[in-house]
């Protein structure tokens, strides 16, 4: 069965039905943004670092303004579930990067991390941009990967963080549980933003401060969806 699961056939359905389903969630759904001013470097078009925590992959796709995807790849790890959320995610007009966040302290076992990173860095000094989820793919979850501010740093591009939340909505029960919106349900936006790595030297403290900062706006945007 989990053969089947994973072949080509059935994983390119599944990315179909995802992005369907991902698309008619996203239409019907009231949107609320919060400080959408401090992602404005996003919105002009501008190369950023969009971070954001693992468990709202599925819900991140709906803040890419649909001109700018063009300029927008997403890390995409190079597992069987990561060839379905790229499957899924072409379906939304967005290209994958292929590897994972680097580990911290172990870069060398990282799956496909140093050539995804090198593409990342030669995609946004040809003036792109990155969305990246600091904690993928395994965690732990709100724990911000080395690769992220190792990207940061290198292309000394800002960071635009962003949380979101709906409800209702459907919470996997995986590692980072994973939500899921709901078709008619209400939603949030918050960003925060721009940060840059040059505001802290020590890595340690830059994740930890980073990391911090990410779990604010996410947790801003569960609260502010719970009180609509």
């Amino acid at each position: 069965m989990k053969t089947i699961l994973r072949s080509e056939p059935v994983i390119a359905a599944i990315g179909a039905l995802a992005s369907g389903y991902l698309k008619f969630a996203y239409r019907t759904t009231r949107w609320t943004q919060i400080d959408k001013d401090k992602a404005a470097l996003l919105f002009d078009g501008q190369p950023v670092i969009l971070a954001f925590w693992h468990c709202l992959v599925p819900m991140a796709p709906v803040v890419w303004p649909e001109a700018y995807k063009p300029k927008l790849r997403v890390l995409v790890s190079q597992s069987a579930d990561g060839e379905m959320i790229t499957r899924t995610v072409a379906g939304l007009g967005i290209k994958a990067i292929r590897g994972s966040s680097q580990k911290k302290n172990d870069p060398a076992k990282t799956k496909g991390g140093m050539a995804a990173f090198r593409e990342m860095a030669r995609w946004m000094k040809n003036g792109g941009s990155i969305a990246i989820t600091p904690d993928g793919p395994r965690g732990p979850a709100r724990e911000m990967a080395d690769g992220a501010l190792m990207l940061a740093r290198l292309t000394r591009a800002p960071v635009i963080m962003v949380g979101l939340a709906s409800r209702p909505c459907i919470r996997a029960k995986t590692w980072d549980r994973t939500v899921f919106p709901r078709p008619f349900s209400r939603g949030v936006i918050v960003w925060d933003g721009p940060f840059h790595a040059e505001e802290e030297p020590d890595n340690a403290r830059l994740g930890k401060l980073w990391s911090e900062r990410l779990t604010a706006v996410l947790e801003r945007a569960e609260s502010a969806a719970d009180g609509l």
